[in-house]
């Protein structure tokens, strides 16, 4: 049978690989509202930069699997590296059940950070290679929202498990089923779909193209074309904000005397409307181009972190929450899909992993900015601190990004 490019032509394997991401997005989400709350209740860790060594050791370890996925999936094939992301999972909620000290979880968040860069960054470029040029966008919101969906159904899973039956071991057992399904998805269902990127290559205008090298990949999306680098920082200063949340709201929540269950009500809502939103920004970037969808969510994200800084209500949280989702939505499926319309098909998979790289590196820088300045100044000026850089960084896709869907050579 004869490949074709384009969703609908792959709806089968497009769908399994949803389902898929969706099982990645789980396991991550088994932490979001809970580690914070077991460092200081089982640890008694209480300096905020200790306490966020295990988002560091996450970030750090998740940005550099990135990077080696795009290539390796390039030089091995999409599902061998896929296959290995999820065996690298294994251990992890075993980890964190049984961690007698704080070192046992941070082994188990570099472990995570292996298992989500190889898993996420597979399962993206497998998306694009299946998808064609002409529905990125609806491609990487359908993969986004379902892996963010997945976080947060996770996450106020595993509070109302925590609040009902402990921090240990309940809201972990849920990671470890999910690791399982998965790896039994990738082992006895999923295809490969690196051809779908040469067949692609194949039907480029610029199919002539010499392959570059490795470090030129590097540099052209991280400084010298001007979308790449735009959007390298720009998801950067993204996931410095999901740093901050993941690791400082739980704890700034629960000062101001919120249950377990509030924070996990909190610690929900921002993944969900992330995830459901990009089921409609995904698309919409395909209609109205990927620029000022970026430029506007990141906006939003820097003025709801504002409103987290200034108030101390439940509601008015659960408000700014809905408010960083929206913003999230805006940006996240569309920041990848004008990668995917810049990069060549032929080295489209290592730019989306340098891409990755540095936006899954803002996961250690947030944590390691918002620790110090909590530490120093407080959590609330943490929070404004990183809320002025989501602005900045607005300002900065504004002026040097150029729109990538209305200069794409491709109309098929």
């Amino acid at each position: 049978m004869s490949l074709r490019l384009g969703l609908r032509a792959n709806l089968a394997q497009f769908s399994l690989l949803v389902a898929v991401n969706a099982l990645v997005g789980g396991v991550l989400g088994q932490e979001r509202a809970v580690l914070p709350l077991l460092a200081e209740d089982e640890f008694g860790l209480t300096g905020y930069t200790f306490v966020l060594t295990y988002v560091v050791a996450f970030g750090l370890t998740k940005a550099a699997t990135n990077y080696f996925a795009g290539t390796w999936s390039d030089r091995f094939g999409r599902r061998p590296v896929l296959l290995a992301g999820w065996l690298a999972a294994i251990p992890v909620p075993l980890m964190l059940i049984w961690a007698p000290s704080w070192g046992w979880v941070i082994a188990a968040n570099v472990l995570l950070g292996v298992n989500q860069g190889l898993t996420w960054s597979t399962t993206v470029i497998m998306k694009i290679d299946l998808a064609g040029p002409s529905r990125r966008g609806l491609a990487m919101g359908l993969n986004e929202a379902a892996g963010y969906i997945a976080v947060a159904v996770t996450a106020l899973a595993t509070g109302y498990l925590a609040a009902r039956y402990g921090l240990r071991p309940a809201p972990f057992l849920l990671g470890l089923s999910y690791v399982v399904i998965g790896l039994g998805l990738t082992v006895f269902a999923v295809g490969e779909t690196r051809e779908h990127a040469r067949l692609e290559a194949t039907q480029h205008p610029a199919a002539a193209e010499e392959t570059p090298s490795d470090r030129e990949v590097f540099t052209r999306t991280s400084l010298r074309e001007p979308a790449l680098s735009a959007a390298s920082q720009a998801g950067m200063v993204n996931n410095l904000n999901d740093g901050l949340a993941w690791g400082l709201f739980p704890i700034l929540f629960a000062t101001a005397g919120l249950s377990v269950a509030q924070i996990g009500v909190l610690a929900a809502v921002y993944p969900a409307v992330w995830g459901l939103g990009q089921l409609v920004t995904g698309p919409l970037s395909d209609r109205w181009g990927r620029k000022h969808l970026i430029t506007t969510g990141m906006l939003i994200q820097a003025a709801a972190l504002a409103l987290v800084a200034l108030t101390d209500t439940f509601t008015v949280w659960l408000i700014a929450a809905v408010l960083l989702g929206a913003g999230t939505a805006m940006v996240y499926p569309t920041l990848l899909a004008a990668i995917a319309d810049v990069a060549h098909p032929a080295w489209r998979a290592r730019a989306v992993g340098v891409y990755r790289l540095w936006r899954d590196g803002g996961f250690a820088v947030g944590a390691l900015l918002g620790g110090i300045v909590a530490d120093l100044w407080g959590l609330r000026a943490a929070v404004w601190a990183v809320a002025a850089l989501t602005a900045l960084s607005g300002a900065v896709v504004a002026v040097r990004m150029y729109e990538t869907h209305a200069n794409r050579k491709i109309n098929a």
